[in-house]
């Protein structure tokens, strides 16, 4: 550990003896450092930061779905730093006195890009920074360069997202309007193709539409006559049933000898009739109890005309005139039917003569009412198109959507972003003053004395007898002490030097604010 120690005590002895090499190593050193880092111009940045509001409601209700937002937001982040975007922001600030060319502006924009950043810092929100530090500008314009860059970019952030959904509106309106006119044009063509066409050969059945379509109305109209001629007939059958069971009159009570018997014969058959018109079936309890009077009273009945009574004529039976009115009614129903049903089944015969007499007719309909439908269906399809678009377009710029509201205008920077000046003279500083003790250490080692008798004794191997310490004469003494005088104030005024550097430093930054 001594031996450590006296190691160390002699470094430092020999550097002591070399203090005007490292003082002059340290001033060279430093004022070269510190020259270099002069001529490094100041780099100012300015931060703004915009939050990106959308609108939910009205959007989601037209299907602009959050991503499609989303999307579009991250389109014009990524054209922001595009060439013609950053010539705006050269033209719109002071850059635009640094140099006038194309190639001059080219070299601007590819520097610029390099020094503007864009950060979503999470969702919707977004930060715009932007870096100045030109060597023709002091540092109070590299300051306000880059606030103004960041402000503009801003305004271009901003005004991309309206007017981009303004253009895209625009051209897609355009588009559509252009393609809209031609199918329009096509489909007037195919309208007066197939209109000449059903002029010519569709006189063949009576109604609007095609061909095809009067066949199948037609058809659909027979099946109906057919179902509801059936129907009627059958209910015609049933009133000429009852008609048949029914008789035409009644004979009046007490009329003519033993007119009662007749009378009660002619009451319970008409009973019998209603029930059947009813729809009671011959097992119904009622009918089987009418049919047993009945038989009862046509036994007395034939009775009394054994005795020689005569029975009067009775009076018309109401229902059997209502049946014969109902019976009227429905042949009436039935020849209505069956009088269209001929004529339907006239005009198709007729229909298909005529196709079999020309086959390529109905090719030619067929063709003219497929492009038809095909040039109906892209106009319509276009036609929609053409309302979403206007009312998505409508949405963006009248209804703001898309609101931008600034979190953090951009900063008047203060103090330089790099470098870091202050750092920087402190470490060239310590660089300096080291790099001085370090070539005294080596000058040491190179020159070879020995500052102790015991290192000199290890070094040679042999024995010391004695030394004798260095006798110092008065006028020895205070020239040292002048040396020693200079040396302190050689050392002062370097870091009297390093503070004046960081009090200019510093005033120039108060000079910026």
């Amino acid at each position: 550990m001594n031996s450590l120690f006296e190691e160390i005590w002699i470094a430092l002895h020999g550097v002591w003896l070399r203090r005007w090499l490292a003082l002059a190593v340290a001033w060279g050193g430093c004022l070269a450092g510190w020259l270099a880092i002069s001529t490094i111009p100041n780099k100012y940045e300015s931060k703004a930061s915009v939050f990106v509001q959308t609108q939910s409601l009205l959007p989601d209700k037209l299907g602009i779905t959050p991503a499609e937002r989303k999307n579009n937001i991250d389109g014009i982040t990524q054209t922001l730093t595009s060439a013609e975007n950053l010539e705006k922001v050269i033209r719109g600030t002071d850059l635009a006195q640094q140099g006038a060319t194309p190639g001059e502006i080219a070299n601007q924009v590819a520097g610029l890009r390099k020094n503007i950043t864009i950060v979503a810092k999470q969702d919707n929100l977004f930060e715009i920074s932007a870096i100045a530090g030109y060597d023709g500008l002091s540092n109070a314009n590299n300051a306000k360069l880059a606030r103004d860059v960041t402000q503009k970019l801003l305004d271009l952030f901003v005004e991309g997202n309206l007017s981009g959904n303004r253009t895209e509106t625009t051209q897609t309106l355009r588009f559509l309007d252009t393609q809209l006119a031609q199918r329009e044009q096509q489909l007037q063509e195919a309208e007066t193709k197939r209109a000449a066409f059903e002029a010519k050969y569709m006189g063949l059945l009576p109604g609007v539409g095609s061909a095809s379509q009067r066949m199948e109305t037609a058809r659909a109209e027979l099946g109906q006559v057919d179902s509801n001629l059936m129907s009627a007939q059958g209910a015609l059958a049933a009133v000429n049933g009852q008609i048949n069971s029914v008789p035409q009159s009644v004979t009046n009570p007490g009329s003519g000898y033993g007119g009662s018997a007749s009378g009660r014969v002619a009451a319970l058959e008409g009973q019998i009739a209603e029930g059947l018109a009813r729809g009671w079936t011959e097992s119904h309890p009622d009918m089987v109890s009418l049919k047993g009077q009945l038989a009862r009273a046509r036994a007395a009945s034939a009775s009394e005309s054994r005795g020689g009574r005569i029975v009067n004529s009775g009076t018309p039976n109401p229902i059997y005139v209502t049946l014969r009115s109902m019976q009227a009614e429905k042949q009436a129903a039935v020849g209505a039917l069956a009088a269209r049903k001929a004529q339907l089944q006239a005009e198709m015969a007729q229909y298909q003569t005529r196709r079999v007499e020309e086959p390529g007719v109905a090719a030619e309909e067929q063709r003219l009412n497929r492009d038809y439908e095909v040039l109906k269906a892209q106009y319509d399809k276009l036609l929609a198109d053409r309302e979403e678009a206007k009312l998505r377009g409508s949405l963006q710029t009248d209804t703001n959507s898309i609101s931008f509201r600034v979190i953090e205008p951009p900063s008047a920077p203060r103090a330089p972003a790099a470098p870091n000046r202050p750092l920087l003279l402190a470490l060239v500083l310590f660089a300096g003053v080291a790099a001085g003790v370090g070539v005294a250490f080596a000058m040491g080692q190179i020159h070879a004395s020995f500052a102790t008798a015991g290192r000199l004794e290890r070094a040679s191997g042999l024995p010391v007898i004695g030394s004798i310490s260095e006798v110092l004469t008065p006028a020895h003494r205070t020239e040292r002490q002048q040396k020693f005088r200079y040396f302190i104030g050689g050392s002062a005024a370097l870091m009297g030097a390093f503070v004046l550097l960081l009090v200019v430093e510093f005033i120039q930054r108060s000079m910026v604010a």
